[in-house]
C-alpha cells in the first residue's frame, strides 16, 4: 500500500530516536538479616582507608557553582535544639571561580583534566560506624536510582514529618507534578510538618549502593513558593547510625535551589557506599516552607546471591545502540532538563498546539447546519491566516504539515514522556467554558481500539498494581484517555491529522520520566517494543481498495463514506485508499466528481488483514458529453447561458 511502508518506518525510527521513559513495578521482598554485614566484611579490603594528608581548601562539588562554606561542628538533627527558620545556617557567597578552580579543581566537573583523589576527604567521610567510601575516580557519576521513574517504591521513601498525606515522602520525587486542585492527595513535593533543622527525607536503596550525587527541586505549585536553599547529606547502613558527608573536618553544606522548577545537582566529594541516604535541610526560602523533590544518583553494588535483585534486573536480547543519539541536553544530565525543556522550539513555540484549529470551524458549521455546503467533515482546508508569513507558526510545524500532505499516512503515533497513557482525539473540548470534557470523534470506537492495542501490550500501562505517575489514574479506561477529558488543547497534531488528512493519530505517553537516563533505555525498549509492533499492525484493520473508472484508471480524490460514521476519507493519487474500521458489517459509498456514486456492503473480520473493497465508477452523462466534445475541440453548451442569450435577442427584437 502506497505510503504505508514509509509511515511504519517513520514511526519505528521516531521511537528509537526518542528517549523513552517508564515505570517498573517492584514488590517487597525479604532479605537475609546479615546480608549487609556480610557485604561489608567481603569488601573490607576494598574499603581500606588511606593515610591522611593535609586538607585542601573547602569546597562544595556543585556542578553549577563552586561554594565555599563555613566549617560546622558535626551534629545529628535529632540532637539539636529547636531553631527558628530565619536563623537557619545559610551558605556564604561563593569565591571567585577562577581562583578556586586553579587551586583545588572540584570533582565531578566536565573537564579534560583527570579527576583527582582527595584522600583526606575520603578519610573524613568515613568514621568508626563502618560506612565506607569507594576508592575510585571521584569524577565517576552513577545513574539515577529511580525516584522519578518509580523504580524506587513509595515504601522506600521516609521522612521525619509531613504536613499531610498529599505532601508525604512519597511525593518527594523529581519532576512530580501537582494536580489542578492543590491541597489534595496529589501535591507537588514532600513538605515537612515543621520548619526546623530536625527535618529529613531519606531513601532506602534496599542494597549496598555507591551514592554519588543528589538532585533537588522545589515544590510544584501554582500558588506557593517553597524550596530548600541548602542541606546536608547523611548515609547509613542500618537507618539508626548516620554519618554526615564531610568537607574536611566539618559537615558539608550543599547549595540547594533558588526557585521551584530548575533542578540542581550536587555531587558528593567522594562516593559513599551505604544502604540509606538522607537529606537534612539547613535553610529554605524565607517566605516558604521546607518542601523538596529529589533524585539520588547511585550505583547499586552487585550481589549474585540475592534472588530479589536478580529477578528485578532488566536485560534485552536486542543488539541495539542504547544511547541518546541526539538532543544535546539529554546526553549531558537528562534529569537536569526540567519538566518543560524541549517542549518549545528555538523561537519559543510549543508545537504540541501550534497546528491550525480546525475543530472550531467544523463545530460552528455543524451548529449552523450548513456543514454539507461550506465545511466538509474531513479534509478541512487550512485557514488563510495560518498560511500567511506573519502567522506565529513554527517552521517545524509547517514541515510536518507538508510531510503529511505529501504522504497519505493512515496511522500515526506521536511519542511523548511524563505519563503512562495513550490519549486519543479529540484533544479540544467542544464547550468553550470547560477545560475538561469528553469530546469523542465520529470514529471514537476505532480510536479506543487503537489506544487499547498499545496500552494493553505495554508492560506497565494496564498494570493495576503500579503507582500513578503524578495525579491521574488511567486504570478506569485501561491505560487510555480521551484527550479533551484529560486537558483541552487547541490546535493539536491529533485533531489536525484527523480533520485535514486521512491519518488517525494518537499521543502515546511512554513513561513517567520525561527524560530517562541512558541506563534506562534497554528497559524502556522492552517496555514498549511489543506495543509498537502491535500498534503498527493495526494499520491492516478495516477496509482497503482502489476506486477506478471503466478503463481501469485510478480515480484520485474520490470520497469514501461509511454509513453511520460522519467522517469521510479520500483516495490517494492512484485511486487507492485505506479506511480503519473495527470488525463488523459496513455500508460503504464511493463518489467522485463526474462519476455516478457506487455503494456496497463490506465486511471487516477479526483476523488481521484489511478487507478488500474495490469500486468501479461510471461517468455521468454530462461528464461523458464533455469528454466527447473535448475530443473534437469543442466545449459543451451551457443551457442556462443559452436561455439568457435567447431572451436578450427577443428583447432587442421587440425594442
Amino acid at each position: 500500500m502506497a505510503g504505508l511502508g514509509t509511515a511504519l518506518l517513520a514511526l519505528a525510527l521516531a521511537f528509537v530516536a526518542v528517549a523513552l521513559s517508564g515505570v517498573r513495578a517492584q514488590g517487597a521482598a525479604f532479605e537475609e538479616p546479615d546480608y549487609y554485614s556480610q557485604e561489608l566484611w567481603r569488601r573490607g579490603h576494598y574499603y581500606e582507608h588511606p593515610e591522611p594528608e593535609p586538607e585542601p581548601e573547602l569546597f562544595s562539588p556543585s556542578r553549577h557553582e563552586d561554594l565555599r562554606v563555613e566549617e560546622q561542628e558535626p551534629q545529628e538533627p535529632h540532637q539539636q535544639g529547636p531553631r527558628t527558620p530565619k536563623k537557619a545556617i545559610k551558605p556564604k557567597k561563593a569565591p571567585k571561580r577562577e581562583k578556586l578552580v586553579a587551586e583545588t579543581p572540584p570533582p565531578g566537573k566536565n573537564s579534560n583534566r583527570k579527576g583527582r583523589r582527595s584522600k583526606n576527604l575520603e578519610k573524613a567521610a568515613s568514621d568508626d560506624h563502618g560506612v565506607p567510601v569507594a576508592h575510585e575516580d571521584v569524577r565517576e557519576s552513577c545513574p539515577p536510582l529511580g525516584l522519578e521513574t518509580l523504580k524506587i517504591t513509595d515504601f522506600q521513601l521516609h521522612a521525619s514529618t509531613a504536613k499531610r498525606y498529599g505532601l508525604g515522602a512519597h511525593r518527594g520525587r523529581l519532576n512530580i507534578q501537582a494536580g489542578i486542585n492543590e491541597n489534595d492527595f496529589y501535591d507537588g513535593a514532600w513538605c515537612a510538618g515543621r520548619n526546623d533543622l530536625h527535618q529529613w527525607i531519606e531513601v532506602d536503596a534496599r542494597r549496598l549502593t555507591k551514592f554519588t550525587g543528589v538532585i533537588t527541586q522545589g515544590r510544584n505549585s501554582l500558588w506557593l513558593s517553597d524550596w530548600v536553599t541548602s542541606y546536608k547529606v547523611m548515609v547509613s547502613n542500618d537507618s539508626h547510625t548516620w554519618v554526615t558527608v564531610k568537607n574536611g573536618s566539618g559537615d558539608m553544606i550543599f547549595e540547594g535551589n533558588s526557585e521551584k522548577e530548575i533542578p540542581v545537582l550536587n555531587e558528593l566529594p567522594v562516593p559513599m557506599v551505604a544502604r540509606y541516604i538522607r537529606i537534612n535541610p539547613q535553610s529554605w526560602f524565607d517566605n516558604g516552607s521546607i518542601c523538596m523533590r529529589m533524585e539520588i544518583l547511585g550505583c547499586p553494588l552487585p550481589d549474585p546471591n540475592n534472588y530479589y535483585h536478580r529477578r528485578n534486573e532488566m536485560t534485552t536480547t536486542d543488539d541495539l545502540d542504547f544511547k541518546h543519539h541526539n538532543y544535546k541536553e539529554m546526553r549531558q544530565g537528562s534529569e537536569l532538563g526540567g519538566w518543560s525543556l524541549g517542549r518549545w522550539t528555538h523561537d519559543g513555540i510549543d508545537i504540541n498546539n501550534n497546528f491550525p484549529d480546525l475543530n472550531t470551524l467544523l463545530w460552528e458549521a455543524e451548529d449552523q447546519q450548513n456543514a454539507p455546503r461550506k465545511v466538509p467533515n474531513h479534509y478541512i482546508a487550512i485557514p488563510d491566516w495560518f498560511l500567511s508569513e506573519n502567522a506565529t507558526v513554527a517552521m517545524e510545524t509547517r514541515a510536518v504539515i507538508a510531510w503529511m500532505e505529501k504522504i497519505p499516512f493512515v496511522l500515526g503515533g506521536n511519542l511523548q514522556g511524563g505519563e503512562l497513557v495513550v490519549a486519543y482525539p479529540y484533544d479540544m473540548v467542544r464547550s468553550l467554558w470547560k477545560t475538561q470534557e469528553h469530546t469523542p470523534t465520529p470514529d471514537d470506537h476505532v480510536f479506543r481500539w487503537l489506544a487499547y492495542s498499545y496500552a494493553s501490550t505495554h508492560r506497565l500501562m494496564t498494570d493495576a498494581r503500579r503507582r500513578v505517575c503524578h495525579t491521574e489514574d488511567f486504570q478506569k479506561e485501561e491505560g487510555t484517555v480521551n484527550g479533551a477529558s484529560w486537558h483541552t488543547v487547541a490546535g493539536s497534531l491529533n485533531d489536525f491529522s484527523y480533520l485535514h488528512t486521512n491519518c488517525f493519530e494518537l499521543s502515546i505517553y511512554v513513561g513517567c520520566d520525561k527524560y530517562p537516563h541512558e541506563s534506562e533505555l534497554p528497559e524502556e525498549w522492552e517496555n514498549n517494543r511489543e506495543s509498537l509492533i502491535v500498534f503498527m499492525e493495526q494499520v491492516h484493520r478495516g477496509i482497503k481498495g482502489i476506486v477506478r473508472d471503466l478503463q481501469g484508471k485510478g480515480i484520485s480524490n474520490a470520497i469514501i463514506s461509511v454509513e453511520g460514521v460522519n467522517h469521510d476519507i479520500r483516495t490517494a493519487s492512484d485511486g487507492d485508499y485505506w479506511r480503519l474500521l473495527n470488525p463488523g458489517e459496513y455500508v460503504v459509498t464511493a463518489k467522485a466528481e463526474g462519476f455516478i456514486t457506487s455503494t456496497k456492503t463490506c465486511m471487516v473480520g477479526y483476523d488481521m488483514g484489511a478487507t478488500r473493497c474495490d469500486f468501479t465508477l461510471t461517468k455521468t452523462n454530462l461528464a461523458r458529453i464533455r469528454e466527447i466534445m473535448e475530443t473534437f475541440g469543442k466545449q459543451p453548451v451551457s443551457l442556462p447561458a443559452r436561455r439568457l442569450k435567447l431572451r436578450g435577442r427577443k428583447r432587442r427584437q421587440r425594442g
